[in-house]
């Protein structure tokens, strides 16, 4: 299959192109591991395929409107909060 019918299959089964498919899967795989994980941004980076932090700094910038580091901030802030909202109860009550 020539280049040109892989990229126009491709984009009628999913609706985007594969460097778009690529970059928006590598983006939810680093905004995973900045919820789960405590990873430097530049571990992220090179684990989730970006060439540098900076680039994984700017797509992500671009796709969320806010950087890595103010999204763990703020992911951290939202998960503090709602376990400081919500006390644990006794199971045994």
């Amino acid at each position: 299959m020539s280049r040109r019918s892989f990229v126009r299959h491709f984009h009628q089964s999913s609706g985007t192109t594969p460097a778009r498919w690529i970059l928006e899967h590598r983006l939810q795989h680093a905004r995973a591991l900045l919820e789960t994980t405590d990873w430097a941004v530049d571990t992220i980076a090179a684990k989730c395929g970006f060439g540098s932090s900076v680039t994984l700094r700017q797509r992500f910038t671009a796709a969320f409107a806010t950087s890595p580091t103010a999204y763990r901030r703020q992911f951290a802030d939202t998960r503090v909060n709602t376990t400081a909202a919500t006390p644990m109860s006794d199971p045994w009550d």
